[in-house]
């Protein structure tokens, strides 16, 4: 959703605008100036400084004469614009980097023509134009690399601005937002009643960062508001490619796909429906479970629901043009989602959590979606474990994180990758639960009989050549052997065979 839906809206800001004392450096008046590189260069040093002075958005407005704000009108049109055999939008896209959203609007102000490009605030980095950063000094645009003191504080803002803190929409009346709002899944949520007029629920949905006040009684819904409770993710801008996709495929590769969805509700007030969409259209099994042979889900939905929440939550919102997928094929589930995970892959279960977004993260925790301290890959590992599923593994494919769930797979028929990651993950499940990790463990990991304990042993040796699991007390017996993931381990406690 841009901030100006319409004509109207564009004409009223151009009506408030004018009303500024002098040109900002975030306002460009202009009348028939139309060069496409003057233009790209102005995205860049508008939406650098925007973001410079926490503004959402900056405006370049042709058809008023600078200085004395008087409306004449303008001949340009961008529709019908080009750079070579190029349309301007497009061409002007192409040349930003990162690719920031901007907007074109026409509209009538005193009975003339005017056009209003609406430019996004930069975030997490400078906005380029063919590879060089601008800034706005006064009313003058400027090579940023000229001016230290702003790259400076430009670059402390980014590192102190949180995405959940943006602004999503503006200049929105309390009707519109809550039109635009699932409002009630967040009472919902956290079981508490819904406030019986306007004034309260907003005052409620304005505690926890969801929309903010603006002046003259208007409100702004902010990035963390749109991404947990919109009713449909696409009506925002900056947010419509954060919407999650689920995409079925026949076979195990994705040559045909059988089944394609968008789910576009915010991720709090769809997270239930967005679950059981995919529990929907996964393949069942066969597994062992007990010792019992029966039908079940190809995964346990704690645990689908568990890393569908990990994928929403860690994702980084910077990367563009991308957002949460989740594929299904025959044998597998794959979830990914945009930005490389903040601990190694290989300590997934270990390390303290962390999170990009904070606040994102401890509001899905409150509303009891996602686990407290990390604890959700614990839960996805034990589960996997106790369905004697094949180890779920982690990978980082360009600037993305990918958790990908196998289905069931004997033991005879798993690859010596697949074995030594089961045994590493094993060991890392006891480890973090305060239990060793011995032969009889992971014989009960597999479902391995008793009598076949060399089974485990060869199984274990394995992971020890790979050096992902180490031995902890080689003195004694192989049943009762104890064994600790590389990472703890003291040194004089490596090496060794199972």
């Amino acid at each position: 959703m841009s901030e100006l839906r319409s004509s109207a809206d564009a004409s009223a800001l151009v009506l408030e605008l004018r009303t500024l004392p002098r040109e900002t450096e975030w306002v460009e008046f202009k009348v028939n100036n139309s060069n496409p590189t003057d233009i790209g260069e102005y995205i860049s040093a508008l939406a650098n400084s925007a973001a410079l002075l926490d503004k959402p958005r900056a405006f370049v407005v042709w058809g008023i004469e600078d200085g004395t704000r008087r409306v004449l009108g303008t001949t340009f049109e961008p529709a019908r614009t080009k750079q070579g055999n190029e349309d301007l939008e497009n061409w002007l896209t192409r040349l930003l980097q990162p690719q920031v959203p901007f907007r074109f609007h026409t509209a009538e102000v005193d009975g003339a023509r005017v056009v209003v490009l609406e430019i996004d605030s930069a975030l997490h980095q400078p906005v380029r134009f063919n590879g060089e950063e601008y800034i706005r000094v006064g009313s003058y645009k400027k090579k940023l690399k000229d001016h230290s003191e702003k790259e400076r504080a430009l670059w402390q803002r980014f590192s102190t601005t949180a995405f959940e803190d943006g602004i999503a929409a503006q200049r929105m009346s309390g009707d519109d937002v809550l039109q635009v709002l699932a409002f009630p899944s967040y009472f919902d949520l956290l079981r508490v009643p819904l406030p019986s007029d306007r004034t309260g629920t907003l005052a409620a949905l304005e505690a926890d960062g969801l929309v903010q006040r603006s002046e003259g009684g208007a409100w702004s819904i902010t990035n963390l508001g749109a991404v947990l409770f919109a009713k449909d993710l696409s009506q925002f801008d900056g947010l419509r490619r954060k919407v999650v996709r689920i995409v079925q495929y026949a076979g195990k590769g994705r040559i045909l796909t059988t089944k394609e969805q968008v789910v576009s509700t915010g991720y709090a007030a769809g997270f239930e429906a967005l679950v059981q969409s995919v529990l929907a259209v996964l393949p069942t099994n066969e597994v062992i479970e007990q010792a019992l042979r029966k039908t079940v889900p190809m995964f346990p939905p704690l645990v689908v629901r568990e890393v569908v929440a990990n994928a929403l939550i860690h994702q980084d919102f910077a990367v563009t043009g991308a957002g949460p997928m989740i594929e299904v094929f025959d044998d597998r589930m794959e979830i990914t989602n945009p930005g490389r995970p903040l601990v190694p892959t290989d300590r997934m279960l270990d390390q303290p959590p962390r999170s990009r977004n904070e606040k994102l993260a401890a509001l899905m925790r409150r509303f009891g979606i996602c686990e407290e301290r990390g604890s959700g890959i614990d839960k996805v590992v034990f589960q996997i474990e106790l369905f004697q599923l094949p180890a779920p593994l982690f990978e980082t494919p360009g600037e993305s994180t990918r958790i990908v769930l196998f289905g069931h797979r004997a033991l005879k028929d798993m690859e010596k990758a697949d074995r030594v990651r089961a045994c590493y993950l094993h060991a890392c499940l006891r480890y973090v639960t305060r239990q060793p990790m011995t032969n009889t463990s992971l014989r009960e990991r597999f479902g391995i009989e008793e009598k076949n304990a060399a089974t485990a042993s060869r199984l274990l040796n394995e992971a020890v050549e790979s050096g992902l699991i180490v031995v902890q007390d080689a003195e004694v017996g192989t049943k009762v052997r104890r064994y600790l993931p590389f990472w703890a381990a003291p040194a004089s406690h490596q090496g060794g065979v199972a």
